[in-house]
């Protein structure tokens, strides 16, 4: 966060600093305020930049075989545009590399899932599916194991509907 600030001020330093130099080149014709209102600009796009491209640059920081499967996008009042266009504020991913069978339990599927959201550290979650039954179970706690067998014991499955994003993703 604090580099986006950063960058968000070089930003409008160096509109300003285009804005002073046109401003030296028509020897005064363009008014003064110009110059502050480059910078008030220069500041500003670099922000909705930044929060649009937000969820396209986390993705591609993720390794080969991070897929996002939801997001969330939101509007708010004190980004106007944002009712337009809406800004992706989080989203799950989920990573393919990390998908277990096991072979007694082969509609079963275990996998990493990442949740990510703007100005929060992502968090990373161990989750079963059952592709037949389309059910999730979130693996946290100490009261969840998997025994030799392959069998869960302990977890808490959710009902999911059977077009779920991530569930398809997990199953295919």
């Amino acid at each position: 966060m604090l580099y986006e600030l950063i960058a968000a001020i070089v930003a409008g330093i160096a509109l300003a600093g285009v804005a002073m130099a046109l401003r030296h080149l028509s020897r005064g014709f363009l008014p003064k305020w110009l110059v502050p209102a480059a910078a008030g600009i220069g500041i500003l796009g670099f922000s909705v930049w930044s929060e649009y491209s937000w969820f396209s640059r986390s993705l591609a920081a993720q390794p080969d075989g991070v897929v996002a499967a939801w997001h969330n996008e939101e509007s708010a009042p004190w980004r106007p545009w944002s009712y337009i266009a809406p800004v992706v504020t989080r989203y799950t991913a989920l990573d393919t590399r990390t998908i277990q069978r096991h072979p007694d339990f082969p509609a079963q599927v275990i996998v990493d899932l990442l949740f990510a959201a703007r100005w929060q550290p992502g968090t990373l979650v161990k989750v079963a599916f059952d592709c037949s039954t389309h059910r999730r179970a979130d693996l946290v706690g100490e009261s969840v194991s998997i025994a030799e067998s392959g069998e869960l014991t302990g977890v808490s499955w959710r009902e999911l509907a059977p077009d779920d994003t991530v569930l398809n993703i997990a199953c295919g």
